[in-house]
C-alpha cells in the first residue's frame, strides 16, 4: 500500500503524456467529428451522441448529462475509482511508477506495516468465520431459514462466529500480537472484568458479514445474533482501516457483479442487500449503522448517476430518508438524480422482493419520489401553509436547506416548485435564500459561476456561442481564459500582467493565476490545469469555459483576438487609474509625478 502525497508535477506530467482520446476510446468507441471525437455518453442512456472529447484540451464533456473532466476524471467515473486509484491506473497503463513525497502526515514504515498486517488479519478472520459456518448446522439452518442460497452466501463471504469466549482469540494469538487483535476490533480487552475474563472475542454465536472496501479488502465485520438476544447487530468499532461514515456495505460486490452499473439502491441492512442480490437486484448497498453521510453520497455520485433510497415506510424509515436528503443537498450536481422509495407498512426490501419478485420490485423505482418532490412534500406535511405564520415557517425552513445547495438546475427547479406551492414570487424566494439568517453557514460552492464573477459584456471580433444550451456571455476576461485554455502558448503575448490585476475586473484573479501558471509550466495542458484546481474556487468557472471551442484554428486569428482582450482589459485598468487620480486631485492634490501620469493617461484615453 502506497502512502504519501503524489507530487503535483507528476500529475501534470501524467496528463501531458496520456491521451484522453486513447483512454476513452479503449472503453467507449469514439468517432472523429471535425476537431473533436463523439460518442453516445457512457454515463446516461441516449440515442443521439452528445458526448464529446477534445484532443486539444484533453477534456471530455457531455452536453446531455453534464459529466466532464480529464483522463483522470473519466477513470474515476467510468471505473468507479478514487482519485489516487485513477492516477495509479493511468500511470500503470503508461508504464510509469507513481512517486510519493516523504514527510508530512504520511505514515512511517512501522505504521504502513501495521495497516498491511491489519488487512491480512481481517482477511484471515473472514476466512476463519466462513470455515466455522460450514461446521455449524445451527448457523447453516438459520441462513436456509432466511432463504439465502449458498451462491449468494459465498459471494458476500458470510460466516459464523461460534459461541464461546476465545474461539478466534486463542488460535489467532499464535500468529498475531494481542494488541493487534484488539486494534482490529475482533477482540475486546477489559482489565476490570469481574469474571476475570480480560481478553475475549467480540463476536460470539453470530452470523458474520465481512465489510469490504472498494478494493475488496476486508476492513470490518457486522455480526447478527441468531436468536432474540440484544444487541441484534454488532458492527466493528472504528479502526485505522474502518470508518463507518465513509464505507458502504455491498458497494464492492455491486461493482463486481453488475454489468452496467448505472443505478444504486441504498437500503438499511445487510440482509436487505443480500436478499436483493439473490433476486437479481445486485446494485444495493447499506450504510453501517449510521445515517447516510455526505461522504457516502459523494462516493455514490462518482459511481452512478442515479441513487434510490429504499426505506421502510415507518417513522424510522422516513426519518432516515430525510437525514439522507439533508446531507445530499450540499453535494447535489446537475446530471445526478436522487429518489426516495418507501415500502408498504410492515415490509422491508428483504420481504418485499421475495413477495413481488425482481421485475415488480425494480418497476417500483419508477414510482419513487424525486428529491424535489420529497423535499416539497415533506415540508408541506410539517407546516400549515394555509396560514401566514405557517407559510413563513415553511419558507424559513426551506431557505435554510436551499442555502446549502450549490447553484444547480435542481435548485432552480426546487425554487420554482416551492414558489407555486406557496404562491410566492420566485424572486422573493431567491432573495430570502441568498440572504439567510446570520447563523446559516454560507459555504457552498457553485457548480457554475454566477455572472458577477466575470466582468461586463464584451463582443470580440468573432461570435461565440452557447454552452450546454445555456447562453454564456463572453467578456474580455472570459474570452481571454477560453483562448488560453485552447491555446496555452498565447501566454507569450502577455506583456504586463500588472495591468490585469489593476483592472479589478471580476475574474481577473483567475486570469492572472492562469497566466502565472502557464509561464511557470509552459508545457502544461488544459486538463492538467483543471486537475490542479480540482475542488477549488477556480474549478467551476474553468469547467464552464473549457466547454467552449474557438471557431477558428488559425493562429493569427486567435492571437489577434487574445490581444484584443488584453487591450480591453488594459483600457479598463487605465480608466480605473484615471478615476483614482482625479479623485485624489479633488480631495488632496497631486504631486508632480502623479500629474504627469494623469496627463499621459488622459492623452491616451
Amino acid at each position: 500500500m502506497a502512502y504519501g502525497r503524489i507530487p503535483r508535477e507528476f500529475i501534470d506530467e501524467l496528463l501531458i503524456r496520456a491521451d484522453v482520446v486513447d483512454v476513452i476510446n479503449a472503453r467507449v468507441p469514439l468517432k472523429k467529428k471535425g476537431r473533436e471525437y463523439t460518442a453516445c455518453c457512457p454515463f446516461h442512456n441516449e440515442k443521439t451522441p452528445s458526448f464529446t472529447v477534445s484532443p486539444n484540451k484533453q477534456f471530455y464533456h457531455c452536453f446531455g448529462c453534464g459529466v466532464h473532466g480529464s483522463a483522470i476524471s473519466f477513470l474515476m467515473e467510468y471505473e468507479h475509482l478514487e482519485f489516487v486509484e485513477a492516477i495509479e491506473s493511468l500511470a500503470e497503463s503508461l508504464g510509469i511508477t507513481v512517486p510519493r513525497e516523504a514527510g508530512g502526515k504520511a505514515p512511517n514504515k512501522e505504521q504502513q506495516q501495521r495497516s498491511k498486517d491489519l488487512f491480512t488479519l481481517l482477511q484471515d478472520a473472514s476466512e476463519f468465520y466462513q470455515l466455522q459456518l460450514k461446521g455449524s448446522d445451527k448457523a447453516v439452518n438459520y441462513l436456509k431459514g432466511r432463504d439465502l442460497s449458498g451462491e449468494v452466501s459465498k459471494r458476500f463471504g458470510i460466516g459464523y462466529s461460534p459461541a464461546g469466549w476465545d474461539n478466534l482469540y486463542k488460535p489467532f494469538l499464535k500468529n498475531y500480537p494481542e494488541q493487534q487483535l484488539v486494534d482490529s476490533g475482533l477482540v475486546i480487552k477489559n482489565d476490570d472484568d469481574p469474571n476475570n475474563i480480560k481478553t475475549y472475542d467480540r463476536y460470539r454465536d453470530r452470523i458474520m458479514f465481512p465489510i469490504r472496501n472498494r478494493k475488496g479488502q476486508t476492513i470490518g465485520f457486522g455480526g447478527r445474533v441468531l436468536g432474540d438476544d440484544l444487541p441484534k447487530y454488532i458492527n466493528s468499532p472504528e479502526t485505522s482501516v474502518f470508518h463507518k461514515g465513509s464505507e458502504l456495505y455491498g458497494f464492492y460486490e455491486a461493482r463486481m457483479h453488475t454489468k452496467n452499473l448505472d443505478r444504486i439502491v441504498v437500503v438499511e441492512g445487510y440482509m436487505d442487500v443480500i436478499a436483493l442480490a439473490q433476486f437479481g437486484v445486485s446494485y444495493a448497498v447499506a450504510t453501517l449503522g449510521t445515517a447516510t453521510t455526505q461522504d457516502h453520497i459523494k462516493q455514490l455520485f462518482r459511481a452512478v448517476p442515479e441513487v434510490i433510497f429504499c426505506f421502510d415506510g415507518d417513522r424510522a424509515g422516513r426519518e432516515a430518508a430525510w437525514r439522507a436528503l439533508e446531507n445530499a443537498l450540499p453535494v447535489m450536481q446537475d446530471g445526478k438524480e436522487i429518489k426516495f422509495l418507501f415500502l408498504p407498512d410492515g415490509e422491508d426490501p428483504d420481504t418485499q422482493v421475495r413477495k413481488v419478485g425482481q421485475e415488480a420490485f425494480e418497476a417500483s423505482f419508477d414510482e419513487a419520489l424525486s428529491l424535489t418532490g420529497y423535499f416539497s412534500e415533506n415540508l408541506h406535511d410539517r407546516f400549515n401553509i394555509t396560514s401566514d405564520e405557517g407559510k413563513s415557517r415553511f419558507i424559513q425552513e426551506a431557505s435554510k436547506l436551499l442555502h446549502k445547495m450549490p447553484d444547480t438546475l435542481i435548485k432552480d427547479q426546487l425554487v420554482s416548485r416551492l414558489a407555486k406551492q406557496t404562491n410566492i414570487d420566485e424572486r422573493t424566494l431567491l432573495k430570502r435564500i441568498s440572504q439567510p439568517e446570520s447563523n446559516y453557514q454560507n459555504n457552498q460552492q457553485s457548480s457554475y459561476p454566477s455572472e458577477p464573477y466575470f466582468d461586463e459584456h464584451f463582443e470580440p471580433s468573432r461570435s461565440v456561442s452557447r454552452l450546454s444550451n445555456r447562453e454564456v456571455r463572453q467578456t474580455p476576461i472570459r474570452y481571454a481564459i477560453s483562448l488560453l485554455l485552447s491555446k496555452p502558448d498565447l501566454v507569450q503575448f502577455v506583456e504586463n500582467i500588472e495591468q490585469i490585476v489593476l483592472s479589478k475586473l471580476p475574474g481577473s484573479d483567475l486570469l492572472t493565476t492562469l497566466i502565472e501558471t502557464l509561464q511557470e509550466s509552459p508545457n502544461i495542458n488544459a486538463a492538467a490545469l483543471l486537475e490542479r484546481w480540482r475542488n477549488t474556487e477556480f474549478e467551476a468557472p474553468l469547467i464552464l469555459l473549457m466547454k467552449w471551442q474557438p471557431e477558428s484554428d488559425d493562429e493569427e486569428v486567435l492571437r489577434c483576438e487574445f490581444e484584443d482582450c488584453l487591450k480591453h482589459i488594459h483600457k479598463r485598468a487605465n480608466e480605473i487609474k484615471v478615476e483614482s487620480l482625479l479623485h485624489k486631485e479633488r480631495t488632496g492634490g497631486l504631486n508632480d509625478q502623479e500629474k504627469q501620469e494623469l496627463l499621459f493617461l488622459l492623452q491616451q484615453k
